[in-house]
């Protein structure tokens, strides 16, 4: 299936001529023998990241292709976690150091933010200092249409959506980022939702896998989020204009 192997702060998923679709930084499609998940430092604000990640799959050993799919988290990579079932295996680094919250009751949440004075919290303002992501690395031995692989996306993002809603109150955070594998010899699948083997096994491998990387990133129990105050994030607590078509 996926190779997986983590160096110096770096997993990599490892499969020959694999087809990635990635929502991350430099993504759309492409085909590579691997991709990445980079753990950066605190403090980091370099905006060369395709050399940043030139540099670090150097000094982690790797044999760097042309610009492989590449994600970046401020999770270290001892909490990666991954999951298997039938033709699907998921990787995930997941931090929630930087909530983006989604009430259903904007008003009611606008209020709760403000201080005493009235003031709305700075934390609401500006992009996290301390992104800690949730960060997913998907691969299928199936070769998935594009509509399929488009929505395998869609099944990924849906599923850590409900696992962190469950866990930490909260549905992600303001930098998530997938990778959807596919393989080109594979069996096809024209279709990935709920109902079909490979969007099933998705479901339930991002679930574990985010679930055992929040497990290990947070021992205690002690989650970042609405309960915790965590330091940074967002709230969408405004509302859209809604309009019969």
């Amino acid at each position: 299936m996926f190779e997986a192997t983590v160096r110096d702060g770096v997993l990599r998923l490892r499969h020959p001529e694999t087809r990635w679709l990635s929502t991350g930084w430099n993504g759309g499609r492409s085909r590579a023998a691997a991709a990445y998940n980079v753990t950066v430092p605190e403090g980091f604000d370099r905006t060369d990241l395709g050399a940043y990640r030139d540099e670090r799959l150097t000094r982690a050993r790797f044999k760097n292709e042309s610009d492989p799919p590449t994600l970046f988290t401020g999770v270290a990579m001892e909490h990666a976690r991954g999951a298997r079932r039938g033709p699907v295996v998921a990787y995930a680094t997941a931090g929630l150091s930087n909530p983006a919250m989604l009430p259903m009751d904007p008003e009611r949440a606008a209020g709760d933010a403000r201080d005493p004075e009235g003031e709305s919290e700075a934390t609401t303002e500006g992009p996290p200092r301390r992104p800690g992501t949730v960060n997913l690395i998907l691969g299928t031995t199936r070769r998935l249409a594009d509509g399929a692989a488009a929505n395998l996306v869609a099944v990924a993002a849906e599923a850590k959506a409900a696992t962190l809603l469950a866990t930490a109150g909260v549905p992600g955070t303001t930098s998530d980022a997938v990778v959807i594998a596919d393989d080109p010899d594979g069996e096809p699948a024209a279709f990935s939702g709920s109902a079909t083997p490979v969007g099933a096994a998705a479901r339930v491998c991002v679930r574990d896998a985010v679930r055992a990387s929040l497990r290990s990133r947070y021992p205690d129990g002690d989650l970042p989020g609405p309960a915790a105050d965590a330091e940074h994030g967002v709230v969408a607590d405004e509302r859209a204009e809604v309009f019969d078509p």
